[in-house]
């Protein structure tokens, strides 16, 4: 029977009193599955490692109970509880034993994403349908395009959430009382495998979905490209009205091409070139849409110009290729084309993305702590050739071989930091020989970058580029990427400084495990 009623269990109305559901995880995302489920009358038992105190004084107050301790093996506490639905947070990869055991067990296993979507008519618009989702993943550039698209979608009167891997679950925005039009949803490839195991009626149906391009990453949690890619592909899955792809990344083309849509989804392209009809692209500095209109063979609607990005800091090509992805997503929902200007020059990118921190001596300083795997850091480069390069941390299986052969061929030089420095230096000796390179060998977290920028003001000369792009996770010697790139900034301002321009506050507490 359990199985039964898991399937009518598709809205927040439906009767979840006395399921036994036990959540793996108390993050922010572990939390706001167990505090929804407990709101449901549900039996919430939530295991993990370690419990942050603030959410485990929370747990007994919603009805929920707790069970710290290794998950090395399946605790018995768990075996015993016997759940009917298991809800895992995304840090658990496939590979974990209790995943494992759950898949063995045949007991059913959701990610919070797939809850969301069951009852997310909670709250509903005046017509009585629930928000619609939009969903963005890419290995780079999912949290900017995230942004940018419910920034468009507000400006052009929607009321819109962004919400999922960008930090705000997506459950705290369906339980909001006010309710939305509109959810834009970041997703993980994590978060995405766990949608993958989903079929039938509960599956994710979204109004417009884009995959922004594809690099290797995360490897060591999918356990190879093929499984990685295969995650990312899900996006498009269902999707009713725009399958958007990069036509810059044949490989997102490909997704569009295999996806199981629903009858009359279109295929909107989009990239840096003159667009055909149901793309949108760029004419003569001119940002144009030729998808969403009626005379598109021979029209197109303007919503920016190069030189208007360029003012607000927008016009890095990586992030012309972003604003053209959530355009397209905007231009679905019918947002005009000159609310998406209205928007765009007012947005502002976030810390520790391409941000100067810095333009002193003649020397411009940039903070792409957020790059942290080839693909991002690739963009960089292309946006600032020459550059001195700051690059190592942890590589997550990843090769930076090509990388290296590539962008980091055309650098002025390269400061190494990191776990995995052996390998970048490695790189460079194979492949770009010709490159400078200088090791900050073993330097513990509070001086790392003080030592990078004593390297960088010794090298750097005026006109030149400092470009902290790691290509590389943060967590071998930062909490975070914002903390690695907030102690960058820190060094900077202090070995030069605090009248330099371009200076700011960032949140240390930004984001930083934002999986791709």
């Amino acid at each position: 029977m359990t199985a039964e009623r898991l399937v009518g269990l598709t809205s927040w109305h439906a009767d979840w009193s006395g399921l036994r559901v036990a959540v793996l995880g108390l993050s922010v995302t572990g939390f706001s599955v167990a505090d929804t489920l407990a709101e449901l009358g549900a039996d919430v038992l939530v295991v993990t490692e370690k419990a942050d105190e603030e959410y485990a004084a929370l747990l007994p107050v919603i009805g929920a109970r707790l069970w710290t301790g290794s998950l090395d093996r399946v605790p018995a506490e768990l075996v015993a509880f016997e759940p009917d639905v298991v809800v895992a947070s995304p840090g658990f990869a496939p590979s974990h034993p209790v995943i494992a055991w759950v898949q063995d067990a045949g007991i059913a296993l959701w990610g919070d994403i797939e809850l969301a979507w069951r009852v997310r008519d909670k709250v509903v618009r005046p017509d009585g349908s629930a928000a619609d989702w939009i969903l963005i993943t890419g290995t780079n550039g999912k949290t900017t395009t995230t942004r940018l698209t419910a920034t468009m979608l507000s400006a052009g009167g929607l009321r819109a959430a962004p919400v999922g891997n960008i930090g705000t679950p997506v459950l705290d925005a369906v339980r909001d009382p006010a309710g939305f039009d509109a959810l834009v949803v970041e997703l993980s490839s994590h978060q995405l495998w766990y949608l993958g195991l989903q079929r039938g009626a509960e599956r994710v149906s979204p109004h417009a979905a884009v995959c922004l391009n594809l690099a290797d990453d995360h490897l060591e949690w999918h356990g190879s490209a093929e499984a990685y890619r295969d995650a990312k592909a899900l996006v498009y899955d269902n999707t009713r009205v725009a399958c958007v792809y990069n036509k810059a990344d044949p490989a997102t083309r490909r997704m569009v091409e295999e996806a199981e849509v629903v009858d009359g989804a279109r295929a909107i392209g989009f990239d840096l070139g003159i667009p055909g009809p149901s793309d949108l692209g760029v004419v003569e500095g001119i940002l144009v849409d030729r998808a969403f209109l009626e005379d598109r063979r021979t029209s197109a609607l303007e919503f920016a110009t190069l030189a208007l990005l360029a003012e607000s800091g927008l016009s890095a090509p990586h992030i012309v290729s972003n604003i053209l992805a959530a355009a397209a997503l905007a231009r679905s929902l019918d947002v005009d084309p000159s609310a998406i200007r209205q928007a765009l020059q007012g947005f502002r990118l976030d810390p520790h993305r391409i941000e100067v921190v810095a333009v002193t001596g003649g020397i411009t300083w940039v903070d792409d702590s957020k790059a942290t795997n080839p693909h991002a850091a690739a963009s960089s480069l292309a946006a600032y050739p020459g550059a001195v390069w700051v690059v190592g941390g942890l590589l997550k299986g990843v090769d930076i071989s090509d990388l290296v052969a590539g962008r980091g061929a055309t650098a002025k030089a390269a400061i190494v930091i990191g776990e995995d420095r052996t390998a970048v230096v490695a790189a460079f000796s194979r492949h770009a020989p010709g490159v400078p390179v200088f090791e900050v060998d073993g330097a513990e977290t509070e001086d790392v970058m003080a030592q990078v920028v004593e390297v960088a003001v010794d090298v750097a000369r005026d006109g030149d580029v400092v470009l902290l792009a790691p290509a590389a996770a943060s967590f071998d010697q930062f909490s975070s990427y914002a903390d690695r790139g907030r102690r960058f900034a820190a060094a900077v301002k202090k070995r030069l400084g605090g009248g330099a321009d371009g200076e700011h506050d960032v949140d240390p507490d930004a984001p930083g495990a934002a999986s791709a």
